[in-house]
């Protein structure tokens, strides 16, 4: 009799377990897109940005994520350090940190805005978030030691903190006029849908296996 009860519990306990873990594992993977205008999606109506296109298309591919938009245009390096604390939500699992035009576009010195991005890798890694690194490249009229100098952070951060890197955000886009707004800088609707195509399998790379289709 006592074994009975005692076994009856044990169940019941476990089922409990069970129940509570199945409950946890069906939060979305939350991810968060901090950047500059490439990211918020300027000059895009509603619904149209990287981050909101991108968790579509993941969804497509049978991930549960959700995506927030921190992307803020202007922004550079700097002010992005300035902002990341409150801009990423406790419970965020992944950043797409991109970050860099606008420093570029300032002829801010690039050993500055490798310090800011240092900065902000270290501080999302202290607080175990994953990150993917967004990178730039520099306007060739900047000349060939300032684009060699700004080139080489994305990468060389990478590699020093072990997190992968998306070598070049507008890769596709930049310099073709169909996939680009008028001012010849930032991606258009079908732009944005060419940098979610090929962003794709860097960032399916970083999430749980999608659950198998039942059919």
């Amino acid at each position: 009799m006592a074994f009975n009860f005692f076994a009856r519990l044990v169940a019941s306990l476990f089922l409990a377990a069970s129940l509570l873990s199945a409950s946890a594992s069906a939060e979305p993977y939350k991810i968060v897109g901090f950047g500059d205008s490439l990211m918020a999606g300027y000059g895009l109506d509603a619904g149209q940005s990287f981050p909101e296109k991108l968790e579509k298309a993941l969804r497509e591919r049978g991930h549960d994520v959700v995506i927030v938009n921190a992307g803020v245009s202007g922004d550079t390096t700097s002010g992005g350090l300035a902002r990341l604390d409150w801009s990423i939500p406790d419970g965020t699992q992944l950043v797409i940190l991109e970050l860099g035009a606008n420093d570029m576009l300032r002829g801010v010195a690039p050993a500055l805005t490798r310090k800011n991005l240092d900065a902000m890798i270290s501080r999302l890694r202290e607080r175990k978030i994953d990150v993917l690194l967004a990178g730039m490249l520099a306007a060739p009229n900047l000349g060939p030691e300032y684009q060699s100098a700004f080139d080489t952070i994305f990468p060389a951060l990478a590699a020093e903190y072990g997190v992968p890197l998306y070598p070049f955000f507008l890769d596709g886009v930049a310099g073709q006029p169909q996939f680009l707004l008028d001012d010849g800088m930032h991606p258009n609707a079908a732009g944005v849908d060419r940098m979610v195509a090929r962003a794709v399998p860097a960032v399916e790379k970083l999430l749980p296996a999608a659950p198998a289709d039942p059919t």
